[in-house]
């Protein structure tokens, strides 16, 4: 499904580089490899996974639209690739969603529906109340096979770009929300590089796949919101997600609000790309939990740069650029 997935997306999404710098790798106390998906379409990876799930559905049923529930970064993907299939888009997101995503989501055409996050109302019933109502198709935001297969053609891309670097064996720390990315490139590593071995990067406060993947069944977070990590924030791993990290990934790694400030510093000074709170939490890991990372090298995905101005700001001025 990987591979059918990048042969019907490779001529749309950009194929990201490789990057590094000897300053990161003289802080993680090893080499450091970067693959920057904050240079994405859409700013984020999650328009691999959204351009793969509406090219693969029946061009009867897409015309009908699609809608997805996002705190943001899903969401742009979804509108971006309806908006070039010709086909309607709902979005429901968080009414405390970064508001450059909510922008931005609207900007590509498609309607947003604010709700309640913090107040507890559930996205998944009302994309479901929306999806019997308005007969549009659903496309979840990772617990969703066709999106875990666009998703994976990023760990194609690594297979090939680090194999080229001559490194055989390395961790590759993904920010990991629901799972969709870390099971994507979890599943195109096994086949293609099976010396790199994927681990879940989330925020303090919200490591449920960490617990998950440690107890081997699947845990929940207290807390719906309140992290400056958004974009990776998520109430539990997926039904679907979690099998293939807990068959496949390495332990979990965790990060602070602060450290992934200072990852996002590093990631503008060292190698000019933006990132997001949530996007740099790999980075962070890297940074900060060397003694919890195997190997002379390592792998990091920026995952997403859609930061607000004063956030990013803030990083910058905090950390001393």
């Amino acid at each position: 499904m990987i591979r059918a997935a990048r042969q019907r997306i490779s001529s749309h999404i950009r194929r990201t580089p490789i990057m590094s710098s000897p300053f990161l790798d003289e802080l993680a106390g090893r080499r450091v490899y970067i693959k920057p998906e904050c240079l994405q379409h859409t700013g984020s990876f999650k328009y691999r996974g959204a351009r793969s799930a509406l090219s693969a559905l029946d061009p009867r049923i897409r015309k009908k639209g699609v809608l997805a529930y996002s705190s943001g970064n899903h969401a742009q993907g979804i509108a971006l690739a309806a908006r070039e299939f010709g086909v309607p888009a709902v979005i429901v997101m968080p009414a405390d969603a970064p508001a450059p995503k909510v922008e931005n989501t609207r900007s590509h055409g498609a309607e947003v529906l604010l709700y309640d996050r913090v107040g507890g109302e559930s996205r998944e019933k009302i994309g479901n109340r929306l999806q019997a109502e308005l007969g549009l198709s659903l496309i979840r935001p990772f617990d969703e096979p066709l999106v875990i297969a666009g998703q994976g053609t990023t760990g194609l891309e690594i297979a090939e770009q680090i194999a080229a670097e001559r490194i055989e064996t390395a961790d590759v720390l993904v920010c990991c929300g629901g799972g969709g990315l870390t099971s994507g490139i979890a599943l195109a590593l096994e086949a293609e590089a099976p010396g790199l071995r994927a681990r879940p990067c989330e925020p303090v406060g919200f490591d449920d796949v960490r617990r998950s993947l440690e107890s081997g069944t699947i845990k929940a977070n207290e807390q719906f919101s309140g992290s400056i990590c958004d974009a990776i924030v998520t109430i539990s791993p997926g039904q679907i997600t979690f099998p293939i990290m807990k068959r496949l990934c390495g332990p979990g790694l965790v990060a602070s609000e602060d450290e992934c400030l200072y990852a996002m510093a590093q990631a503008f000074r060292h190698l000019k790309l933006v990132a997001e709170p949530g996007g740099a939490a790999a980075l962070a890991a890297a940074l900060f939990r060397q003694d919890e990372i195997e190997g002379e090298a390592v792998i990091c995905l920026i995952t997403g740069g859609n930061v607000e101005a004063e956030m990013f700001r803030s990083a910058l001025e905090k950390h001393g650029i």
